[in-house]
């Protein structure tokens, strides 16, 4: 499967018509292996104007392509969904924001911890980040320290 192909099979598999937007919006928000924000998407696609790519987030995440996370840097990072997930509490995993490179990470190996709510509470979603230093600022700043 070519890479294009990957990119509209991920938007077919959520109702979402692969245009050519779309696609490009998608394979950016695919380059690396951290969360992306508006901004960033805006700094990566300066061709593309705020407000189709804010339009394009609202879509996806209407389809459950992507989930949102507040990692309280105060832009909200975005993250593409694996095929299986639903998007619901069950599928909730957590983040780690790194302190110095300003990057958020989905570590889908760890669930959000279960928290037994009070009678009469509905748990809608969770937001679990863990903030720290990534391997690569933890290295940087181990070898400072020397």
């Amino acid at each position: 499967m070519t890479k294009e192909e990957f990119l509209v099979h991920k938007l077919e598999h959520r109702d979402i018509k692969p245009t050519s937007t779309r696609l490009l919006i998608l394979r950016e928000m695919l380059r690396g292996d951290e969360t992306v924000s508006l901004p960033d998407l805006e700094r990566w696609l300066p061709t593309i104007d705020k407000s189709t790519i804010s339009r394009t987030l609202t879509l996806f995440l209407l389809h459950r392509l992507v989930h949102a996370v507040d990692d309280g840097s105060g832009a909200l990072k975005y993250a593409v969904c694996d095929d299986a997930c639903d998007c619901t509490v069950e599928d909730e995993h957590t983040h780690f924001y790194c302190t110095g490179c300003h990057r958020t990470f989905c570590l889908t190996h760890i669930h959000v911890p279960v928290v037994p709510l009070p009678s009469g509470f509905t748990l809608e979603s969770v937001n679990y980040v863990l903030k720290g230093l990534c391997p690569n600022c933890a290295e940087k700043e181990g070898s400072a320290c020397r």
